[in-house]
């Protein structure tokens, strides 16, 4: 859906640091726009949109965001699927990819919205207490809920989809500002093949494979 190699969220920042490193290097001098040129890279880092090599199995579901994999535990979601499931939380640093992606193809039949605080994103309570946006996604094979969670830094949720949307697996759907997690919530009939600490790709690194 996003296809820049920055996204248009940064246009706003990368414009302002630009402006403020041309001002205080020419008023100045060059070694003074060492830090707002610094923080230019930063941003520019930041907002980065690259593209990814997507599986085309269906069977499979990706990783929605860049990070380490936190937890992964079995729960009871009475949010969308309503029946017991698993849950994977991914865990983003300010120094990863901010841009979500699809973790199956299906049509968005759920969307939540919830205000909250903004406690660390590596806390195991933020996805009841954090700002948080959920989709749910439904094809033939199965259901899935997927939840961007605000952290600390992270005072934005960016969506670009809506209720009704088909999404293509790996496809890009939103993205958090500045330090963040994200879950996904899948039935017990899907295999989990990544574990507590790996490091994962969104759109790229499989979490788990439907195996009913």
């Amino acid at each position: 859906m996003v296809r820049a190699p920055i996204v248009k969220e940064g246009y706003i920042y990368i414009g302002i640091l630009a402006l403020i490193t041309i001002v205080v290097v020419l008023a100045v001098g060059p070694y003074w726009g060492v830090v707002p040129g610094f923080l230019l890279c930063f941003i520019l880092f930041f907002f980065r949109n690259p593209t990814r090599l997507i599986p085309s199995d269906q069977r499979l579901i990706l990783s929605p965001a860049d990070g380490k994999v936190m937890s992964i535990v079995e729960i009871f979601d009475d949010e969308f699927l309503n029946e017991d499931a698993i849950k994977v939380t991914i865990f983003l640093s300010v120094f990863n990819v901010h841009v979500n992606r699809s973790p199956i193809a299906g049509e968005i039949t759920y969307q939540q919205y919830t205000c909250g605080r903004f406690r660390p994103a590596y806390k195991d309570t933020v996805g009841f207490e954090n700002e948080r946006h959920s989709i749910g996604l439904e094809n033939p094979n199965m259901r899935i809920l997927v939840t961007q969670i605000a952290g600390i830094l992270a005072r934005r949720i960016v969506s670009w989809v809506t209720l009704g949307n088909v999404l293509k697996p790996g496809e890009r759907y939103g993205m958090i500002k500045f330090g963040s997690c994200t879950e996904v919530v899948v039935p017990k009939s899907v295999e989990i093949i990544v574990k507590k600490g790996d490091k994962v790709k969104g759109g790229e690194t499989v979490i788990g494979r439907l195996t009913a």
